[in-house]
């Protein structure tokens, strides 16, 4: 049964309920097929523009914003900073304005800064889609995170699932610690200690952080002394990207004894439980944060991440210009 779709914007998953966060994965299940056929369009979205503001490089992300765009039959309009008016000294929200006086439906926007889609949403009509924003949050990847696993473990809640890498600038984190928290998963987050925040209290509604010696946990989630701590029988483990452009400074000595320490390899994957599955966002820094026998083995679903990343960005767009949930 369809039910309407409350929330024009999408800027985060924080603000999500479980409800909400459910209704865009089922709905982006149904849109799942149409990547499948020969001809991979409908007219959903015909009559729709969609503009792609995105401020810092991206392939996978903004390449699936399109495609999705396209696949639903709406005008997809992208725009980077080298081409836009910001880099003749316009102001954000003068852009933005500018933008909308050109009625578009959808504004996916990815910046370096953190709050700048919320900045946008404040003054445009159109809705406007979080793509990722400095280092708080990434909703459509956590989406479609939790579209991968949903779809190989048939489930989220109950399940434990390590994050290790650099915690402490990453957006994919935060919205999945949101998220996964959210659907019941227990979380084990793990990196070098100048990587990792040691409270993460803040990032979950449970009230009440626990404080021990070993490591700093709430009720789904828990900051882990070392890496193996975090991947022992794990059913998930999620490897992130270090963010050399987001570190002001030296976090660790050398990519060398970041790969010894901190990289997933075959031995520390063992660690997880038998049929656990690995996940990565992209890009990878292959020998460094995730060794390459690891990368391509049949554990690692980080290309199915990519493709359900299309249908997650349709059911995101569609839902967002008026769509039914599970429709």
């Amino acid at each position: 049964m369809e039910k309407p779709y409350r929330r024009r914007d999408l800027l985060g998953i924080r603000e999500l309920t479980e409800a909400d966060i459910r209704g865009i994965l089922d709905t982006a299940e149904n849109f799942r097929e149409i990547n499948t056929r020969e001809i991979k369009k409908v007219p959903t979205l015909r009559g729709k523009t969609v503009i792609n503001l995105f401020f810092e490089n991206s392939t996978r992300t903004r390449t699936s914003f399109e495609l999705a765009a396209k696949r639903l039959s709406a005008d997809a309009v992208n725009i980077s900073v080298s081409s836009s008016s910001v880099s003749k000294g316009e102001t954000l929200v003068d852009t933005a304005l500018n933008l909308d006086a050109m009625d578009p439906d959808c504004i996916v926007v990815r910046h370096g800064s953190a709050g700048v889609p919320h900045q946008l949403a404040k003054v445009s009509r159109a809705a406007v889609v979080n793509a990722g924003d400095g280092s708080n949050e990434h909703p459509t990847q956590a989406l479609l995170d939790a579209m991968t696993i949903r779809e190989h473990k048939k489930k989220i809640q109950g399940l434990e699932v390590a994050i290790v890498g650099d915690i402490l600038h990453s957006r994919v984190a935060r919205s999945n610690i949101h998220l996964l928290t959210k659907l019941g998963a227990k979380v084990r987050v793990a990196g070098p200690g100048t990587l990792v925040p040691r409270d993460f209290g803040y990032l979950i509604e449970e009230a009440g952080t626990s404080r021990g010696r070993e490591s700093v946990s709430t009720a789904s989630l828990t900051v882990c002394p070392h890496v193996e701590d975090a991947i022992r029988d794990a059913d998930v483990v999620m490897i992130l990207r270090i963010q050399r452009e987001r570190q002001d400074s030296a976090y660790f000595p050398t990519l060398r004894e970041y790969a010894v320490h901190y990289g997933l390899t075959n031995g520390r994957l063992d660690l997880a439980k038998k049929d656990a599955i690995v996940l990565h966002p992209g890009p990878m820094n292959r020998g460094i944060e995730i060794a390459s026998e690891v990368a391509d083995s049949s554990r690692s679903l980080i290309l199915d991440q990519v493709k359900y990343g299309v249908a997650v960005r349709m059911a995101v767009l569609y839902l967002a210009t008026g769509g039914s949930l599970g429709s």
